[in-house]
Parts: structure tokens; sequence; C-alpha cells
């Protein structure tokens, strides 16, 4: 594995962003080693280490990060500087206030091998002109075999249309069966992202909040079938669910399908975190549900730019089993496809099954980590038990009145900038903790008084944010 790199060898611009400076580093807040950062010591100070490829090499010429079939996760891999949004764009936001960066979805983890090696060789092509159908069907059928190898489920490969992500594909959706100022049913709290697609679409939200009772979500049933009205013509289904991690059960999504059957809303189920599953879990694809009218009232949009972490890659896909729906949707659909996407996810899909099993077993460990330090070190902070997905929902009701989040709120109102009570919490955490998590005001009714935390990093990393909370905390 890498060696830790001295604070001197730092790279001086990065430093100076992040202020990592010894006491900063040092701080007795957790009793983690406040070095961790230096183990990837920023993609400068990296490059310079371990030479322009970016990787170190083992003695054997393996990657450093791969060793005797195992993948390093816990090696910090700072991804500082490379203007990613987690990272680059927090610092410009809070400047060096901001030491972790805990929010938007993407992971912190070296990419699977082969995914660099599939663009590296394709790289050798010195000619980026159009890709032919053949590329195309050679895609589509990598997906309807991880479909099948991964739950089961078979998908037949020219039902599927490739998108350059999964947001084009509903925002289509919506705007085949949604008109303009009709009304889009969502369970909340759920992905923030969804509420874009309504304004690129035009259409309302109508939202039905989950209960939340002894730790758990579930569906209000009664609320969800009384918003079924005339105007609702689609629902945004969210599975797993992001932000809570909800892994809906095959009754559940039955129950939810029989009930947009009968009121004739049409189901675009968003399932791009279906690799994510914790052990004891199962992950039902809406598409494979028993009921053949359920699931030919439905679409599906998915990727697995989550799963390998690369959505700059510009690579997912949507289909259905109603070819009559396909055709109508593909009509208001578009993509334009990035050549290099489709080799790296292509490869992704072929070699990336051994990276992934690892790393659902280092996420799990990341989960029950957050779970027990919370118990043992901030009762006053809720816990949402995660069946899937790799994000932490975390409820601050106490701490957020004791911060006074009301009052600043209000305050804000009479600026040029107002802000939400968790809008005004995330600023206070990062003021105070130097962490940044996502406010839970964005993901829709039920995310008052929450955050959601993203735990797909290095457990160093998280160990010292869940310490820096736990500070910032008890000092209120």
């Amino acid at each position: 594995m890498l060696e830790l790199i001295r604070i001197t060898d730092i790279n001086a611009s990065v430093k100076r962003i992040l202020n990592f400076d010894r006491g900063t580093l040092m701080s007795d807040s957790t009793g983690y080693n406040r070095r961790f950062f230096l183990k990837g010591a920023g993609m400068t100070a990296l490059a310079g280490a371990v030479g322009a490829g970016g990787a170190a090499a083992a003695a054997d010429g393996e990657p450093a990060y791969y060793m005797n079939g195992k993948y390093d996760f816990d090696t910090v891999y700072d991804r500082v500087g490379s203007k990613c949004v987690k990272w680059d764009s927090q610092i410009a936001k809070y400047g060096n206030k901001l030491k972790i960066g805990m929010g938007i979805a993407d992971t912190d983890f070296r990419a699977a091998p082969c995914i660099g090696e599939a663009m590296a060789e394709r790289l050798k092509h010195e000619n980026w002109g159009y890709m032919g159908a053949e590329g195309y069907a050679e895609f589509r059928e990598v997906i309807a075999e991880w479909n099948q190898d991964r739950w089961g489920h078979k998908v037949d490969p020219t039902s599927i249309q490739i998108a350059t992500g999964v947001h084009p594909g509903l925002i289509a959706a919506l705007k085949t069966y949604s008109p303009p100022a009709s009304k889009v049913l969502l369970m909340t709290p759920t992905y923030n992202g969804f509420y874009s697609d309504l304004r690129a679409s035009q259409t309302l939200k109508n939202e039905s909040e989950m209960v939340f009772e002894n730790g758990e979500y579930s569906v209000d049933w009664d609320d969800l079938e009384a918003r079924m009205t005339a105007d609702t013509h689609t629902m945004l289904l969210c599975n797993p669910q992001n932000p809570t991690g909800n892994v809906w059960s095959e009754e559940d999504l039955m129950r939810i399908g029989e009930l947009c059957l009968k009121h004739q809303v049409v189901v675009l189920s968003d399932e791009i975190h279906a690799d994510f599953v914790r052990p004891g879990q199962k992950f039902t694809p809406f598409a494979a549900l028993p009921d053949k009218a359920i699931v030919d009232n439905s679409l599906t949009f998915r990727a697995i730019t989550k799963t390998f972490s690369m959505p700059a890659s510009k690579n997912a896909y949507w289909y259905s089993t109603n070819k009559v729906m396909l055709e109508r949707v593909k009509k208001n659909h578009r993509a334009g496809i990035n050549t290099l996407g489709i080799v790296a996810n292509t490869s992704a899909y072929q070699n990336g099954k051994e990276w992934l099993d690892q790393l659902l077993v280092y996420l799990d460990g990341n989960h029950q980590f957050v779970e027990d330090y919370i118990k043992e070190n901030m009762p006053e902070v809720e816990y949402t038990r995660a069946q899937g997905t790799f994000l932490s929902w975390l409820r601050f009701n106490d701490i957020m009145d004791k911060v006074g989040v009301v009052e600043k709120a209000a305050a804000s109102k009479m600026t040029d900038k107002p802000k939400s009570e968790t809008q005004v919490f995330e600023d206070w955490l990062v003021d105070n903790a130097g962490v940044q998590l996502n406010n839970g005001n964005s993901y829709g009714k039920g995310g008052e008084r929450c955050m959601r935390m993203n735990v797909g990093c290095s457990r160093q990393v998280l160990g010292d944010a869940l310490g820096r909370i736990k500070n910032a905390v008890q000092r209120v």
C-alpha cells in the first residue's frame, strides 16, 4: 500500500486551499489519525509521488490498490483539484472552512482498473468519428447480461434505449405522459434531482410523505392513493429510495403497481442505485414483477454510473416491456452518446463484477460503522438504517433547535439569499465541523430536520467526518 506522504510533500496550492496544517490534521476530535488525507495528498502531490501514470506500482507490477486479489478501499484517494462537484465546488463555496465533502452522491474510490484500461486502449485509435449501430448493439447486450447475472431479470436488448443519463430519459417520459401543469406523484423524502425533471417538463409535484416510525420509513398507502387524482398521470418511483435507503419489497412494488394501474398512472421507476443493496435485502426490478399488466404500465431507468462512480461518462439506459409506450417516449428522447463513455461502461459491465462485490462488502461496513458510531457518540441524532444505496439519512431535530435554525432561516428571508432551515444547518456544520452534508429540505416533504451523508469513502474519512460532527454537536 502507499506509505503516508509527509506534510512537506503536499503540493503547496492544495495545502493552501484546504488549510491542512498540522493543527488541523492532528485535531483531537475523534482519535482517528488526522493524517489520513496525506495518504491521497491531493491529486498533484500524489502524481508527483507515484509518477505521471497516477497509480503506484507494486513490486509484481500490479497497481498498489489491488494486491493479492483484494482492492484497497481504505487508502484515501484525494480528488481535490480534479474539478469535481463533491470537493472542488464545495471548496469554491465555503473556502478553507470546508475540510470534508460528504455531499453529492458519487464515491471517493479509485475506479475499477478495467475501466481505465479499456479507455486507454481505445485512445490508441486516434479518430473519434460517429459510432455505428454495432457499438450500440454490443452495449445493449452487456446491459442485458448484467440484468440477468445480478438479478435474474431478463431484458430484451432491443427494448433498451441508450441515454446520456437517467434524467434525459425521465424528462422524455414526463413530456410524453404528463402534460404541462399536470401533477407527478412522488413518495417523499425522495431524490432531489426529480424536482429538476419536473421543472424541465413543466409539471407539478404531488408529494405523498412517507411514514417515519421507529427509525424506518414506509408508504402511507391511504395518502398515496388519495393523490392519484385525475390530473396525476405519472409517478416517479425511486428504488432503492434515495435518500432514505429503502429497498422496496416485491409486495410493496406490487401494491404500488396495482394502485397506479387502477388510477391510470404510469410508473417511471428510477433504479440507478439498484446495485447497492445490503446483505439480507433483495432488489426487485419493477419490470420483473409477476403481473404483466402492472409491468406494461411502467418504464425503467437505470445506469451503472453510480455503481462505478463515473457519471461523467454520460451513459444510462431506459426500457419498457410495453412496445407502444416505448415508441411514444422515443419520440421525445434524443441521446447524444459519448463513444469513450460506452467503452468505459461496457468494460465495467463485462469486467467490473469482482471490484463491485468487494466494494459492497466495504460499504456495508461503512453503514455499520455509522450506525454504531451514532449510537455510541451522538444518541440525540436519529439514524435511519439504510437497506441500500451508499447514503445515510440523519435527523438533527433537537440540535437544529439549539442552533436556532428557525430564527436564522426566518431572518434570511429578509435578504437576497433566503435559506431553508436545513440550508442554515448545512452552513452551520461547515462553519463548526468543516463537514458538508446535503440539506434535507431539497428532498421534499419529510426532509425537514434531516441531512443526507454520503458514506462512499474511506472509513478513515468517514470516521473523521463523524468525529467532527460529534464535537460540533457537543459544543452546542
